[in-house]
C-alpha cells in the first residue's frame, strides 16, 4: 500500500461530489499527489453521469448537494457499484449524519474542516479494500485464514449467520457494538473482525473497561504529557495511540464512568485526542469495536450510559448466539477443545463417551462456551479412564417441571421459562414443529434438540 507521498498504482480513479469548490480543490490536489486520478462534480446528478461513464476505486461526497443528498449517492452506488468503497464528508459537529451514513453502508466518514492526514489515511484503506474486491465472495464456512483456535467453530444456522455478518462488517470502517452473554465469544469476534478487515496489518488493542480504576481511565485511553501529575515522569501514549491504524476493543463498555464517556464521544466523533497535560489535539485513525454483556439500550434508560453515545457505538449490532442456541455445535467445539488440549500437552487425551456427549447437548449451559471448556478442564482432571464419562463432567441435573420457578437455581429457572415457551409456540400451532419454530425464530432443527433435552413429547 502506497504511503502519504508515495504514488498510487496506475489507474487508479477517485470520484470526487462536493458543491464547494474549495472542497473539490483540498481533496483533488490531494489525491493527485497521492498518484490516483480524480474526477470531480458538484451535484449527485453530474455525479451518476461520471459514474456511467468511468469506473471508480473510492468516490467521496458531502452529505448535502444541491439536488439531492449523501445517502441518496450512496443507495445509488451500493445498488450498480457495491464493491466500490464510499466516504460521506460532513458538517462539524454533524454526528447524526456520520451515523447515518455508516448505517446505510458508507465505509467511512471525513468530518469537516477536512485534515488531510485523516484524507490521506481513509483513501489508503478505502483502496486496500477495492484491491480485495475480487477475492472469494462472502462464505458461511469457519474462518480458515486464522488458526482454528481463534476461529468461530460451528456448522448451526446461528453460527453461519455470525460468521457471514462478520466477513460484511470487515468491509466497512462503521463502529460495531458485539452483544451477547457472557463466554459467547464477542471478543473473538471483535478479532476475526479486524483480521479480515483492512486494518489487519495494524494493532488490535483489547481493553477492559470495567478493570480501569475511574481516576486513571482518560490517561489510560488517551496518555499524557510528562509532568502533568504526580508521578507522569515521562511522555506516554494511551490506547487510542497504540491502535492507531488499527482496531481499539472496548469490553464492558457499559462500565465506562458518565465523565469518560463524554470524552470518549468526542474522540471518535472527531478522530482527535488530546493527552492529559497537553494543550493540543492529535489525529488518530481507530476503528472502535464495543461489547457488554448487559442491555445497553436499557443502561440509556437508567441514565449510567449516555444515549448519544450508544448511538455512536451500536451503528452495526453483532449479536452473538449463546451455546444453547445451537446444541447441534456442542459436540464439535468440545472433541476441538480436547483436540487442542492433547497438542498443547503432547499427550493423548480421552474421548467423550456417548453418554458423556448427551449429556452436555442437553446442558443449557449459562456461561456459555466459557464454561464449556471449564466443564472439559475439570473432566480431564477426574477422569480414570481412557474416556470421559458422564460421571466426570459433573454436570447439575436440570429441573424442568418445577411449577414455581421463584427461587430456582439460573440454569433451573431458564430451562423452566424455555419449556414454557416451546410448549406455548406449540399450542398456538397445533403442535405444528414448524410453524413453532417460525415462532420462536429458531430452526426445526433446534427446536427438536430443545423438545427431546426438556422432555416434550
Amino acid at each position: 500500500m502506497p504511503g502519504a507521498d508515495e504514488p498510487a498504482p496506475m489507474n487508479v480513479r477517485a470520484l470526487i461530489v462536493d458543491d464547494e469548490a474549495d472542497i473539490r480543490e483540498l481533496l483533488s490536489l490531494t489525491l493527485s499527489r497521492m498518484g490516483l486520478v480524480t474526477d470531480a462534480a458538484e451535484s449527485e446528478f453530474e455525479a451518476r453521469r461520471l459514474l456511467q461513464k468511468h469506473h471508480y476505486d473510492v468516490c467521496l461526497t458531502d452529505m448535502r448537494l444541491p439536488d439531492g443528498d449523501g445517502l441518496a449517492l450512496l443507495e445509488y452506488t451500493s445498488r450498480f457499484w457495491p464493491q466500490m468503497p464510499v466516504a460521506v464528508i460532513t458538517a462539524f459537529g454533524s454526528a447524526e449524519n456520520a451515523v447515518a451514513a455508516l448505517k446505510a453502508g458508507a465505509f467511512d466518514y471525513l468530518p469537516k474542516p477536512v485534515q488531510v492526514n485523516q484524507l490521506r489515511a481513509l483513501v489508503k484503506s478505502a483502496l486496500k479494500l477495492s484491491e480485495d474486491k475480487d477475492a472469494a465472495p462472502v462464505s458461511s464456512a469457519p474462518v480458515t485464514d486464522v488458526p482454528v483456535e481463534h476461529a468461530l467453530l460451528g456448522e448451526s444456522a446461528t453460527m453461519r449467520q455470525a460468521r457471514q455478518m462478520i466477513d460484511r462488517l470487515a468491509r466497512s470502517q462503521a463502529p460495531i457494538h458485539v452483544s451477547g452473554e457472557s463466554g459467547c465469544g464477542k471478543e473473538l469476534a471483535a478479532k476475526l473482525i479486524h483480521q479480515k478487515s483492512v486494518r489487519h496489518e495494524r494493532p488490535f488493542v483489547p481493553v477492559n473497561c470495567g478493570a480501569l480504576p475511574e481516576n486513571l481511565v482518560e490517561s489510560e485511553f488517551f496518555g499524557y504529557r510528562k509532568g502533568a501529575f504526580t508521578g507522569a515522569d515521562s511522555e506516554r501514549g494511551g490506547f487510542f495511540q497504540a491502535a492507531d491504524g488499527g482496531t481499539l476493543f472496548l469490553d464492558e463498555v457499559a462500565e465506562l464512568p458518565l465523565l469518560m464517556q463524554v470524552k470518549l464521544l468526542r474522540a471518535i466523533q472527531e478522530k482527535r485526542v488530546r493527552k492529559v497535560g497537553s494543550p493540543q489535539e492529535d489525529p488518530v485513525d481507530v476503528r472502535v469495536i464495543s461489547a457488554t454483556h448487559k442491555d445497553l439500550a436499557e443502561e440509556v434508560k437508567a441514565g449510567r450510559f449516555r444515549q448519544d453515545l450508544f448511538y455512536r457505538l451500536n451503528v452495526i449490532e453483532l449479536k452473538m448466539p449463546a451455546l444453547r442456541d445451537m446444541p447441534e455445535d456442542i459436540g464439535l467445539l468440545a472433541r476441538e477443545f480436547l483436540r487442542r488440549r492433547g497438542a498443547q500437552d503432547g499427550t493423548r487425551v480421552p474421548a467423550l463417551s456417548g453418554a458423556a456427549l448427551r449429556a452436555l447437548e442437553d446442558y443449557p449451559f449459562p456461561g456459555n462456551v466459557r464454561e464449556l471448556e471449564n466443564v472439559l478442564e475439570r473432566a480431564l482432571a477426574l477422569c480414570s479412564g481412557g474416556e470421559i464419562s458422564r460421571d466426570d463432567l459433573q454436570l447439575k441435573p436440570v429441573a424442568v417441571d418445577a411449577p414455581d420457578i421463584r427461587g430456582l437455581p439460573l440454569e433451573d429457572y431458564l430451562a423452566t421459562l424455555e419449556r414454557q415457551a416451546i410448549l406455548e409456540a406449540l399450542e398456538k400451532t397445533r403442535f405444528n414443529r414448524t410453524a413453532a419454530a417460525r415462532i420462536l425464530g429458531i430452526s426445526f432443527r433446534q427446536l427438536r434438540y430443545r423438545m427431546e433435552r426438556l422432555g416434550i413429547e
